[in-house]
């Protein structure tokens, strides 16, 4: 329904419909006035048509009052005093609401009575042009494609200020419109029911009087909602089966988009938080040209020889500029920091300096613009501080300070909730009979997704059931924007991950060619994505580094970006078939890549004997001792740098 709002009752005090056409209905006053208003460029005849209804009445002295033409009306006094009126001053509404003004006031300040007899009519014609089309609240249920609704921006007056107090240069009215408008379509339906719940047949209702704290907190600008996942967001091209590592990841960049809000927050509340725009600089670092050591400063450069330069009196300092000139052929002592003043353009270090009480001697030759730094060198004013996409570092803090941000617009992080799957799982610590294991990859993949600066739900072991494994889907997608699984996400009868998946419609099993590593299954649960990990520990860290993490760093609004890696010379030898990628368990020792001393996933000791991996191509391959191999330090993979 298309909700538009009106600033003037649509109705009058209990009595006057009924005294003025013969029923109760409100909507027959409409009628009436539409029969009667006439309005044109230059005039309308609203003070003839109110002394009308006055004398109708039988008072000849109101309800009306406020004539403001020249000329004297029969029946409309032009002021108050004196006048009688047989119904009540305001309506319940007004009385309610406070700084309203009366309905039967038609000229001067809070004149709203003209408003009213001049805006009906047009609302009246309005219901007749469209019919069915329109509903009027609250005399009417709204069940048509268009609601005319009665709003009094002054609800929140208290927001309007604060806005206007950030916003200086926009108009109040503009102001006012954008907040109601905000605040009614951030609200949730069954609060929106409860604001619209109202019994006012015959006077009309203020929509949202009453509620004016959950109108002014909603109309605080919303987080904006990024689009969700497309249900073909993991589906590969028709006919591809197993795939390599590398087609993988560019499958994953095309259908990952950002799934987080965004909000405004100070910059010293920003750290890890992922830029939602790009962050201009407000003002230029450094702001002026500056003087980069401790020295002596003058104008322009020296040629080879000794030179003796008369010091001007005073000096330069870091918060503290010179505001004079320095005459040409003068040197002037200035400090690290200092901005340079008129008259200097290059500065000398002290250290090459002797002088005295009025003069420096130095030996040439000296550089024009020697150890000064020009206003602007690192960053310009609009210029890119900051790009979007980018999660903010401490170093990033600085950038964003001396630049004079004050807040910067970033993601809300990301959740992702975690679950291991298995009846033979029991949790860490706990005692394993005969055919259990203590679970630990749940454990392991919340200590990943913590490094990465995620929030983290821990769903808990799930056991094979499927209308378990439902209902922890169902938890995890609410409480979550993405879902960790591992196990269960294969083909086998007792993989219900895959299972449920497939039976929502949702699901893809890449069969990516990489050891160690099993089909990855991946799909969306109630438009959460979810990373179906191999069960395995060794496959679920390896394929959680590789293939989760640019995809979880895309959903919390990073660029997209994959680890960086270095050539290191090999100390160990492989020899491996072409036909699929490998991850070696490595780490840095004397400047070389050793690998674990066994390849079996199995051996989860080797996850922690390892600080990184070493990546070997599809292709085939013969390493020997002191060949260049790509080791990528597990830090690499978390972060994408």
């Amino acid at each position: 329904t298309l909700c538009i709002g009106f600033d003037f009752p649509f109705g009058y005090p209990a009595g006057f419909a009924r005294a003025l056409t013969g029923t109760n209905d409100p909507l027959a006053v409409w009628r009436w006035l539409a029969d009667r208003v006439t309005d044109t460029p230059k005039a309308n005849n609203r003070f003839d048509v109110a002394a009308e209804v006055n004398r109708a009445l039988g008072s000849g002295q109101g309800p009306f009052w406020g004539n403001g033409l020249k000329r004297d009306i029969a029946g409309l006094p032009r002021r108050k005093d004196g006048y009688r009126n047989p119904f009540p001053d305001m309506r319940r509404a007004e009385r309610q609401a406070k700084g309203t003004f009366t309905c039967w006031q038609l000229a001067g300040a809070g004149a709203v009575g003209s408003q009213v007899i001049m805006g009906l009519p047009v609302l009246a014609r309005l219901r007749q042009r469209f019919q069915s089309a329109i509903a009027v609240w609250p005399f009417e249920t709204l069940d048509c494609p268009v609601a005319f609704v009665e709003i009094w921006p002054s609800l929140m007056a208290n927001a309007v200020r604060s806005e206007c107090a950030r916003r200086p240069d926009a108009i109040k009215d503009a102001v006012q419109v954008e907040l109601v408008a905000r605040a009614l379509s951030n609200l949730p339906v069954e609060d929106l029911s409860k604001l619209l719940d109202v019994a006012a047949p015959e006077e009309g209702w203020i929509l949202g009087l009453g509620h004016e704290p959950q109108l002014s907190l909603r109309a605080k600008p919303k987080s904006l909602q990024p689009p969700p996942l497309r249900n073909d967001c993991f589906a590969l091209p028709a006919g591809v089966e197993w795939i390599p590592a590398a087609t993988a990841l560019t499958q994953l960049e095309q259908g990952m988009s950002p799934v987080t809000e965004v909000e405004r927050l100070p910059i010293g509340h920003a750290l890890n938080r992922v830029l939602a725009e790009d962050l201009l600089a407000n003002r230029s670092n450094p702001p002026h040209p500056n003087s980069a050591v401790d020295g002596y400063g003058f104008s322009g450069a020296l040629p080879p020889g000794d030179h003796v330069l008369p010091l001007h009196p005073g000096r330069a300092a870091a918060g503290v500029p010179y505001e004079g000139a320095v005459p040409p052929g003068h040197a002037l002592r200035i400090l690290t920091g200092a901005v340079l003043p008129d008259g200097i353009d290059t500065v000398v270090l002290e250290e090459d300096v002797s002088k005295d009480d009025t003069s420096i001697a130095l030996r040439g030759p000296v550089k024009q613009a020697a150890n000064t730094r020009r206003a602007g060198e690192d960053v310009v004013q609009a210029g890119m501080a900051l790009p979007k996409g980018r999660r903010i570092g401490p170093a990033d803090l600085a950038l964003a300070a001396v630049t004079g941000a004050v807040d910067v617009l970033v993601h809300r992080k990301l959740t992702v909730a975690v679950m291991s799957t298995g009846d033979e799982l029991v949790a860490p610590g706990a005692p394993a009979d005969r055919g259990q294991i203590n679970d630990a990859n749940r454990p392991m993949l919340l200590g990943l997704l913590a490094e990465m600066g995620f929030e983290t739900v821990d769903i808990g072991i799930v056991p094979d059931s499927r209308p378990e494994l439902q209902s922890a889907l169902d938890r995890a997608a609410k409480e979550a924007d993405a879902i960790l699984t591992s196990g269960g996400a294969s083909a086998g009868e007792e993989d219900h991950v895959s299972a449920l998946l497939n039976e929502a419609g949702a699901m893809q099993q890449w069969r990516i060619a990489v050891k160690p590593g099993r089909p990855l299954g991946l799909g969306l649960w109630n438009n959460a994505p979810v990373f179906g990990l191999p069960g395995n520990p060794v496959a679920a860290f390896v394929c959680t580094l590789v293939f989760a993490a640019p995809a979880l760093r895309r959903l919390a609004g990073q660029s997209w970006s994959l680890p960086e890696g270095v050539m290191v010379p090999a100390a160990f030898e492989k020899r491996k078939k072409a036909g699929r990628g490998e991850y070696l368990r490595a780490r840095i020792r004397d400047g070389r890549a050793e690998v674990f001393g066994s390849e079996g996933s199995g051996r989860i000791s080797g996850l922690s004997w390892a600080d990184g991996l070493v990546e070997l191509p599809d292709a085939a391959v013969e390493i020997k001792k002191g060949d260049l191999v790509r080791y990528v330090p597990y830090a690499s993979f978390l972060t994408g740098t």
